[in-house]
């Protein structure tokens, strides 16, 4: 009886209706989409993106290379090379990251112990040769350098919360 019955609804297309029923329902609500590059969705100050190195007031570089955000990295995306300078600190030579292998999970943030390595809420880039997704040391000191304003605005704002 159960199969019969079945067989019945199936051709009566009960459950095409059902699914227009739905969609006549929601056709005249207002639409939730948004014209992308116009039209951008706020974002939370703690917000991960595009990483960057950022400089004292002085213009001096942060990294200290104490190498933590290279072995706290899960992904294995960051590359540290550093040498001693004349005065007795360490520098980095070379800082690349991966950003193929970067799962944007902050813990290379968060391991900084001098706030040098953050995640930016800047999302809009892209990659159109071979190799350009290894991001060295000067790359990333010059998108420091560009959204450094932005970057102490959403730390400021996350302050309370550390």
């Amino acid at each position: 009886m159960q199969a019969i019955r079945q067989y019945f609804h199936s051709l009566m297309l009960l459950e095409l209706f059902k699914g227009l029923n739905v969609t006549f329902r929601y056709f005249h609500q207002p639409k939730f989409t948004l014209s992308y590059p116009e039209e951008k969705t706020p974002k939370s100050p703690r917000y991960r993106g595009l990483h960057a190195l950022r400089r004292y007031p002085n213009g001096e570089e942060r990294c200290i290379a104490c190498k933590l955000c290279e072995a706290v990295c899960p992904a294995l995306a960051i590359t540290i090379d550093s040498t001693q300078r004349e005065d007795g600190t360490r520098r980095t030579t070379r800082y690349d990251i991966d950003m193929f292998k970067c799962i944007y999970c902050g813990f290379c943030e968060e391991s900084c112990p001098v706030d040098s390595i953050v995640e930016t809420s800047f999302t809009d880039y892209h990659f159109e040769e071979r190799g350009e997704h290894i991001v060295d040391k000067q790359q990333l000191l010059a998108l420091g350098d560009r959204f450094e304003e932005q970057i102490a605005a959403d730390r400021a704002k996350d302050a309370p919360y550390r």
